[in-house]
């Protein structure tokens, strides 16, 4: 009995054919009707027989569950859909923005319509605050500053993830508004 070239390619990762180890299994047919319970080497005869595959769909059942199909075309459908979810998945793109607890108020504008302009990109924006030296004494002016920005930015985005301490930084997660 031969076997596909294509089938010879991917057989090291898949249970297919002579990959198939279980004493007995359950055999589905080409047309997804229902063989019975027989041995490997009759299930292997019974593909090659209509010039197909063997190929273990369910390994962890009792017995393990093998269907008979043309194994080189199952997996480049399965290919052609891995391909295709992964050009329609959405990637949210997160930007981080940098503020300081003593921020003028032109910078904060500056900074602020910025990160307004990418909410409205459908970006997520990171603002962290910083706080060094003798600022770490001051946490609630920084506070107050965060509190501003995102009262500010409530219009365009809101709080994924409320404003914490890591370390000597102040961090909150701002998500577009679905409207926007």
């Amino acid at each position: 009995m031969e076997v596909s070239l294509i089938t010879k390619k991917f057989m090291t990762d898949e249970l297919v054919n002579e990959n198939i180890r279980f004493k007995e299994v359950l055999v589905i047919g080409p047309e997804g009707e229902q063989l019975g319970v027989m041995s490997r080497r009759e299930a292997l005869e019974k593909a090659y027989e209509s010039e197909l595959d063997l190929m273990c769909v369910a390994p962890n059942g009792n017995p393990p569950v093998c269907k008979i199909l043309d194994f080189g075309k199952y997996r480049f459908e399965s290919q052609k859909k891995a391909k295709e979810a992964k050009r329609n998945q959405q990637v949210t793109e997160v930007k981080p923005l940098r503020l300081s607890p003593v921020i003028d108020k032109h910078d904060f504008d500056t900074k602020l319509r910025q990160a307004q302009k990418w909410a409205e990109e459908g970006m997520k924006v990171k603002v962290d605050m910083r706080f060094r030296g003798r600022m770490m004494t001051r946490l609630e002016v920084g506070r107050e500053v965060m509190k501003q920005f995102i009262a500010q930015m409530s219009e365009f985005a809101g709080v994924e993830k409320a404003p914490s301490m890591e370390g000597n930084t102040m961090s909150v997660v701002l998500s577009p508004k679905k409207g926007k």
